[in-house]
């Protein structure tokens, strides 16, 4: 039996939107009506932890409420024809929930949390996190999530993979978000991407570069799987 055809999926917020998660940042720059930089980077949690864990408690109770949808579904589903690997710039756990045995997350995960002083020490968390719930280093607990201004330590990995990838799949994202947006320049020459969002940026051209101007569930369906 040959061997399965690798296909790196790059996911961002535009597949969660339509589990009903709401995306990074909408038009006005504010994230669920705070400034960004006050809940996501370092100098926001020194300046007001107890805002932060706020935050993060109520993305974690919103992610009990919500489904994978039907493009988390079809890309587990693809398994069956291709060796499917997820790197997702989302801190949902969807596409784990939808059956996808191989999903890389760039900038970290809701249900984690870790230690203030160490990044090793990283925990899974289900329910709210508080001042005071320590690390067994005695540390305060924080997201587990990279904030702007930290370094993304899944990159290196990610970059691996594409690689060593027969085609690439984009959906959700609106590409201008780095690191992540330079993975695609990591995937060998000739082979095809898709880029699937109803927003999508222009791209030099390309001609490997397949774009379909549709939401991630209606999108999925328009890839042409016999090009990989």
């Amino acid at each position: 039996m040959s061997q399965k055809k690798k296909i790196v999926v790059l996911t961002g917020a535009g597949i969660s939107a339509e589990s009903g998660i709401s995306t990074f940042r909408d038009a006005n720059g504010l994230w669920e009506n705070h400034d960004i930089m006050e809940v996501a980077s370092p100098q926001g949690w020194q300046k007001n932890p107890s805002l932060v864990l706020e935050f993060y408690n109520q993305r974690r109770r919103q992610l009990k409420e919500v489904e994978s949808n039907s493009a988390h579904l079809f890309l587990k589903n693809m398994e069956e024809r291709f060796d499917m690997v997820i790197i997702t710039q989302n801190v949902d756990d969807l596409h784990e929930r939808a059956g996808s045995s191989k999903v890389l997350h760039l900038h970290g995960e809701l249900r984690k949390v870790r230690s203030e002083a160490n990044e090793e020490l990283v925990y899974n968390w289900e329910d709210d996190v508080h001042l005071g719930d320590l690390a067994e280093d005695g540390a305060q607990l924080r997201p587990h999530i990279v904030w702007f201004g930290e370094m993304v330590p899944m990159m290196e990995t990610a970059i691996q993979e594409v690689e060593n990838a027969d085609g690439m799949i984009v959906i959700g994202t609106s590409l201008q978000v780095y690191p992540a947006a330079s993975l695609l320049d990591f995937l060998p020459k000739g082979k095809p991407i898709y880029v699937i969002d109803p927003n999508t940026i222009e791209f030099q051209k390309n001609p490997m570069i397949q774009i379909i101007r549709k939401t991630a569930t209606e999108g999925v369906l328009d890839i042409d799987f016999d090009k990989f």
